[in-house]
């Protein structure tokens, strides 16, 4: 054999013994711990979806997904980590429908919303309640909204903090509503609770979980929900538009992503992990007693869902008047 042909022989026998490990390779995923960034604080509702689903998929992929909590600046210091790492499937996030109100609520942001991340799927709608109490001879939403007509400017209601969902949620209502009533945010859900139980202020979307024991025992009245459809929780309860108030829905999501330009087949195997994980009764309990339903979409469907939601958001911001954090 002459030698050119012999250099060519052995680089092809050299390609040849190198594919089954580059098949491996690609194959192999995960074959490291999964960095699991969450933009809130431990505790969270965003946060214990996070660890339920987690730990759930740890089992089923033979690697740990490590929860990283990185919460500050309304989820944003997170969502910039997440923008940030390396696509290749070993930094994926899981946030709320924050995550498509900070574009219309910070006027500069590290990363774009919408193009530096790709969807994986939805994990969960977790439905607000509007709650109220019973002290103020209020049956239901349609005598809610008939004393807010009554006195316009009268009315007030909770929130967990400005821009926090169950204040969205309020502002939505009221616009859908034409009511018009004064927001008081509290530092979070404990403090509006307490709040609307004693009379003081008028109305709460909370979320489930911390008011269901209070509406069973009679405490608070839950006059409607505010999500697309009822809430598995409280299948009594109608929702905002069932009772009168068409465009009302305000849907309150926990998701998960990952950095754009991630492999098509790794961001399908997560979708396809975090379905497994809410097929568990381990998951399905833990939802349970969040008042979390399951919610799940294709990648490509949830990337559509998320472009959508920057744009109706940044409207409802704008009605609400919420203030452009300058960074």
């Amino acid at each position: 054999m002459n030698p050119t042909r012999r250099i060519l022989a052995l680089s092809l026998a050299g390609l040849a013994a190198l594919a089954p490990i580059g098949a491996l390779a690609q194959g192999a995923y995960p074959n490291k711990p999964i960095r699991v960034i969450v933009p809130f604080a431990a505790g969270s509702t965003t946060d214990i979806i996070a660890r339920a689903i987690a730990d759930k998929m740890g089992q089923s992929m033979g690697q740990t997904l490590v929860i990283d909590n990185r919460g500050g600046a309304s989820g944003t210091i997170g969502q910039a980590a997440v923008a940030q790492a390396a696509p290749d499937g070993y930094t994926i996030m899981v946030h709320s429908s924050s995550h498509t109100v900070s574009p219309s609520t910070f006027a500069k942001l590290p990363f774009d919303t919408e193009k530096d991340f790709v969807g994986i799927t939805p994990i969960s709608s977790t439905p607000n309640v509007l709650v109220i109490s019973p002290s103020k001879n209020i049956k239901s939403l349609k005598d809610l909204l008939a004393a807010a007509h009554a006195k316009p400017g009268s009315m007030n209601f909770a929130s967990a903090g400005q821009g926090s969902a169950t204040h969205l949620n309020a502002e939505k209502f009221k616009h859908a509503a034409k009511i018009d009533a004064t927001n008081i945010p509290f530092k979070g859900s404990a403090e509006a609770v307490t709040e609307v139980m004693s009379g003081r202020v008028d109305y709460y979307f909370s979320p489930i979980a911390p008011v269901i024991g209070q509406i069973k025992n009679g405490q608070l009245l839950a006059l409607a929900v505010g999500s697309p459809k009822r809430a598995s929780a409280l299948p009594d309860v109608p929702t905002t538009a069932e009772a009168g108030v068409p465009g009302s829905e305000f849907n309150f999501w926990i998701g998960m992503m990952a950095p754009a330009k991630t492999p098509k087949e790794i961001v399908n195997r997560l979708n396809e992990e975090v379905l497994k994980a809410l097929a568990t009764p381990e998951v399905k309990e833990r939802f349970a007693a969040l008042g979390a339903d399951a919610w799940t979409l294709k990648p490509e469907q949830f990337d559509a869902y998320i472009a959508g939601e920057i744009k109706s958001n940044a409207v409802l911001v704008k009605a609400a008047g919420l203030e452009v954090q300058k960074n």
